[in-house]
């Protein structure tokens, strides 16, 4: 049994869901679960519309028939004729967001936002189904909301492992048995039926929890490039494909801001020994990267850069030390705004962090940070990870770059910098 994940680049035209649909026919016979994300930058432009909606700007319903476009667009290029009962489909789906949008906003902003943002996961998957089915195959689309269960906290949602893996379970075999299964990533749902998502990018870690409930015998995550490289192509010119990755390795790099990776993806995975696969969509044939329990460390050194890092320096009012009482409300503070610290570091009486500058809460937690402690920030930075350097990887991302702040251990050196 396989999973299969395509993200929004895969789906992103009406061509790409026909190459997806294309990959996914290859495997007609074999117990196959395909997750999909939001098309193209859909879950961008909900976002968008999110926050016009709650903030009373009058530009949601603009937005809203930017989306529809988009999506029937898509329909019609798939299916010329406009018959295909999937037309109707779609065209409910945005009328469930238009209810929203007709009364004025009630409830928290990261409720709305996953009622809202979810229904890109919901119209993709319908349109995917609905096109596989259409060039022959047997699909069955299910709700991940049926499957996925979590706790209410919206927009990172926890999941129930219990009852999640008793439903997949109970459920899902025997439809496999019979049917090619498409599905959404990001969405859960709570005990109340509400609508949750388990963080940003996280159609990967969905992935991996049919993987891990069904006992996959692999995931696979079809992306736009030929594998995992050992560098961003956006910010070096020369990349490297790196065939094969320890769970560890794997763990490390999506820690430090890997971004081909949802960074929950390798536990569940890692728990049953699931091997993954990042293949590309363009080149379905080449082998890709595969990621499994292996003593086998990177081949070439990598490297992770992260743009508007803000650093955040953190000293007692009363020049006491930082100890421990003072680290635990620092990190309390923290997890209460939903900030996710990329680099830390701490003296006798300092202690220093590098954070995405994520706007209003960052604004939120320094405030509250200042009724205790003294507090200065300077934004505009950029954090790079080098997971096993040397000093000619270090010399090589440092040209014009001037060293705020610098931590090394044995395999990662991590360089907080700003240019010249």
């Amino acid at each position: 049994m396989q999973v299969f994940k395509f993200g929004g680049a895969s789906v992103k035209d009406a061509e790409s869901v026909r190459n997806s649909a294309k990959i996914i026919s290859k495997y007609k016979g074999e117990a196959l679960l395909v997750v999909i994300s939001a098309m193209g930058k859909t879950t961008n432009l909900l976002e968008k519309l999110t926050r016009e909606y709650y903030n009373n700007t009058g530009l949601q319903f603009q937005t809203l028939e930017e989306a529809k476009a988009f999506h029937f667009q898509i329909l019609w290029d798939l299916f010329p004729g406009g018959e295909n009962p999937i037309f109707d489909e779609i065209a409910n789906c945005f009328v469930e967001i238009e209810w929203i949008l007709e009364e004025d906003p009630q409830d928290s902003y990261d409720y709305l936002f996953d009622q809202i943002v979810s229904m890109g996961e919901l119209i993709s998957t319908k349109i995917v189904a609905a096109y596989v089915a259409f060039i022959g195959e047997k699909v069955k689309w299910i709700d991940a909301r049926d499957y996925i269960l979590t706790d209410n906290t919206y927009r990172e949602a926890v999941v129930d492992w219990s009852k999640t893996e008793e439903k997949i379970r109970a459920e899902l075999p025997s439809i496999l048995d019979e049917y090619i299964v498409i599905t959404q990533g990001f969405l859960g749902s709570t005990s109340e039926n509400f609508t949750t998502t388990l963080g940003r990018e996280g159609s990967d870690y969905s992935a991996a929890i049919f993987a891990s409930c069904l006992n996959a015998e692999n995931v696979t995550i079809w992306k736009d490039v030929p594998g995992v490289l050992n560098a961003d192509p956006k910010w070096f010119e020369k990349t490297e494909l790196i065939p094969e990755l320890s769970y560890t390795d794997a763990i490390e790099l999506t820690y430090y801001g890997a971004t081909v990776i949802h960074p929950k993806t390798i536990k569940p995975l890692q728990n049953k020994k699931i091997a993954l696969n990042v293949r590309s969509f363009i080149d379905p044939e080449s082998p890709g990267t595969i990621i499994r329990s292996t003593n086998q460390t990177l081949p070439v050194p990598s490297f992770i850069f992260k743009v508007n890092q803000i650093f955040i320096s953190i000293s007692p009012r009363d020049f006491s030390f930082i100890v421990e009482d003072n680290l635990r409300d620092i990190f309390n503070l923290f997890h209460e705004h939903r900030i996710k610290i990329n680099m830390m570091h701490n003296t006798a009486i300092n202690f220093t962090v590098a954070v995405d500058d994520t706007g209003k809460n960052l604004v939120d937690l320094i405030n509250d940070l200042e009724q205790r402690f003294k507090v200065t920030h300077e934004s505009g930075l950029e954090l790079i990870t080098i997971r096993y350097y040397n000093q000619e990887t270090i010399d090589r991302v440092l040209v014009d770059k001037e060293v705020i702040s610098e931590l090394k251990d044995r395999y990662t050196c991590q360089l907080l910098v700003k240019k010249i």
